[in-house]
């Protein structure tokens, strides 16, 4: 099994995205948790990260919005 890490980042109508591959979940799981280390003090308006198996299947997602106070997260 793969799993997938994806940066998202988005201001007003503009957004990227990134995709990182690995081949155990723990490791997946470090690069998630850089991930969000960085967009907690990060200046883009929406900045999170999915961590997704090759199945589709969600593990966790996070996003830090600055428009909106509230964290999302599982």
């Amino acid at each position: 099994m793969s799993y997938f890490v994806i940066e998202t980042q988005a201001n007003n109508d503009s957004g990227s995205a990134i995709v990182n591959n690995y081949p155990s979940e723990n490791v997946a799981e470090q690069k998630y948790h850089q991930i969000l280390s960085a967009a907690a003090v990060s200046q883009v308006e929406k900045h999170g990260a999915i961590l997704i198996s090759d199945d589709l299947r969600i593990f966790k997602r996070e996003i830090y919005d600055r428009t909106n106070p509230e964290p999302v997260g599982e």
